[in-house]
């Protein structure tokens, strides 16, 4: 099944690509691979969650928000590559999580979207992560979201 497939199975629609909040573009392609910004958790330009991880942040509420950051960076390196199908395979997710200085649970909020990718791309969503706990992120995010993807050839 294709990406575009899979997501409507799941009821999910590719969200517009995010404005930048600064001097930089969502996305770039070089040498058959895209890479995005660091893509925040929001819905039409709103924050789902503000705040620390293990804090003001539930784990299991930072861990959606993770997954609403993932499909902003899938919308990005979409339109980068036109569209979800040419997605070859997922390479590298960075999850950046704004931690309060004891949460260490940083893995399982990233989980939210590792696994969503896997939802969505079966095998080819199986991917290298790190998951970082950082001070702060732009903006209050409680998690910040980065794609390494292969895109197929057109």
């Amino acid at each position: 099944m294709t990406a575009s497939g899979r997501l409507a199975e799941l009821g999910i629609e590719l969200p517009p690509v995010a404005k930048p909040v600064a001097a930089y573009v969502p996305a770039v392609e070089a040498g058959g691979l895209v890479v995005t910004s660091g893509q925040l958790p929001s819905i039409a330009g709103r924050l789902v969650a503000v705040g620390r991880v293990g804090a003001e942040v539930s784990p299991e509420d930072a861990a959606a928000a993770a997954r609403t950051a993932v499909l902003n960076a899938l919308a990005a390196a979409s339109d980068v590559v036109g569209g979800i199908d040419r997605i070859g395979r997922i390479v590298k997710v960075v999850v950046y999580v704004a931690s309060a200085p004891d949460f260490t649970g940083q893995p399982l909020v990233a989980n939210g979207a590792s696994e969503l990718l896997g939802d969505v791309f079966g095998d080819a969503g199986a991917h290298a992560r790190s998951a970082v706990g950082v001070a702060a992120l732009p903006l209050g995010a409680p998690v910040e979201i980065e794609l390494t993807i292969e895109a197929r050839p057109a």
